[in-house]
């Protein structure tokens, strides 16, 4: 029975799909029958989660970024640091070419300032308020959780200290239970509240019709951004650029059912392999990359931050966005392998750059995580271009080594 019980376990895209639906009808019920009550104890559960998630978030950052950091200082030396900028380039490439395509597309299908999520004078119209809220206060503002994370980070790598490594390689084991344990299982109730209040509101018809072409918009980029990046990494290796591609394919698909990158992991190895990768190369990047490289990842949040800063009416440029996207690349390293994770690990910078409010951080969680699954088939994908590139060239460094040197199986 316990096994039977175990199949039939919802995952958690179907709980945000039927979150929305029922927060949709209920919406829709309180609205026509003039009773908001069930609405207002929606935005009463997300006011209280809100100010948990908003405590949460340094933790996360320093939970996740810190042994993070500390890791990028373990490794192959210069074959490490060249592979981490590059997957560095490449994420802000990524980020860079969606705020392109956004600016140029989204404004002929989304109307500008047609919903208001954000803290303006008329929220209250348009939002309803929670019964009563508990406050949180976070133990640190966002930007001194990052200050610390990177200082601990680059410290422990620098110094080797197993002592602290091994502290937060702890803290990290509690940030991950608490996001997978209590953050991720009460997300769909967030998103419940959400979209019956924006149902409510009157909002909701104008956000679902218009995410669901920015859906396909960001699919299609996923595409482009993976061709992209195999045309750079064939021209350096002299390798037919769609033939890399095609044998990535099984690595797209698995990262499609599993939503995980680390998950993916094995099959991107061996397809990395078959683009005729050097083992040392392939087991090396692929595991390395599928931390710090989140190009997919990154086209999602950029692409959905514009969308919804262009529906409440916010100015979008390149000098507001370009900051965001460098530091989304450095954040990218603190996502935890779980459904959703980059979002989580992007909530920070989401509210200190771009001012993102409660409501708008939910909006933006279940929008990446409706899609998640794409942009980790494009990150692992991805993660096979780099593969292929750092193969072509440091094989002449590796040339020179001695024929014993790339025998490690790890």
């Amino acid at each position: 029975m316990e096994n039977q019980k175990k199949k039939f376990k919802l995952g958690l895209l179907p709980r945000l799909i039927i979150a929305i639906i029922l927060g949709i009808i209920i919406g829709s019920i309180s609205k026509s029958y003039d009773f908001p009550v069930i609405v207002r104890l929606g935005a009463t559960f997300n006011s209280i989660f809100g100010n948990f998630l908003n405590f949460s978030i340094p933790l996360i950052i320093v939970g996740f970024v810190v042994p993070g950091i500390a890791d990028l200082g373990e490794g192959a030396g210069k074959t490490l640091a060249l592979t981490a900028l590059v997957a560095y380039v490449s994420t802000i490439i990524a980020g860079s070419f969606a705020f392109i395509v956004d600016t140029a597309i989204f404004p002929s299908f989304l109307k500008v300032g047609s919903i208001v999520l954000n803290n303006a004078a008329n929220a209250e119209e348009t939002m309803l308020s929670g019964y009563f809220t508990i406050e949180m206060p976070a133990i640190m503002e966002v930007m001194s959780a990052l200050l610390i994370a990177f200082i601990m980070g680059l410290g422990i790598a620098v110094t080797r200290c197993k002592v602290l490594k091994d502290v937060f390689n702890g803290f990290q084991d509690i940030i991950v239970k608490l996001v997978t344990n209590i953050i991720i299982p009460l997300l769909p109730i967030h998103v419940y509240g959400i979209f019956a209040n924006m149902t409510y509101a009157g909002t909701v018809v104008e956000i679902m019709s218009v995410f669901i072409k920015v859906f396909a918009i960001i699919i299609i980029m996923h595409i482009l951004i993976i061709v992209f990046q195999y045309i750079i990494a064939g021209t350096v290796s002299k390798k037919n650029p769609f033939v890399l591609i095609k044998n990535m394919i099984p690595a797209y698909f698995t990262a499609i059912g599993t939503q995980s990158s680390a998950a993916t992991i094995p099959v991107t190895v061996e397809a990395t392999k078959k683009n005729g990768v050097s083992q040392m190369i392939a087991e090396f990047v692929c595991p390395l990359c599928a931390t710090i490289h989140l190009s997919g990842s990154t086209i999602t949040l950029t692409s959905c931050s514009i969308a919804i800063m262009m529906l409440n009416g916010w100015e979008v440029s390149f000098v507001k966005m370009f900051p965001f996207i460098l530091m989304l690349g450095v954040t990218m390293v603190a996502a935890p392998g779980v459904p959703g994770g980059a979002v989580m690990a992007a909530l920070g910078i989401l509210d200190t750059m771009l001012g993102f409010n409660e409501a708008m951080l939910a909006l933006m969680i279940a929008l990446y995580i409706a899609q998640d699954s794409f942009g980790t088939a494009c990150n692992v994908t991805g993660d096979g271009a780099i593969a292929v590139f750092m193969d072509a060239i440091t094989k002449k460094s590796r040339n020179k080594q001695p024929e014993a040197t790339p025998t490690a199986e790890s």
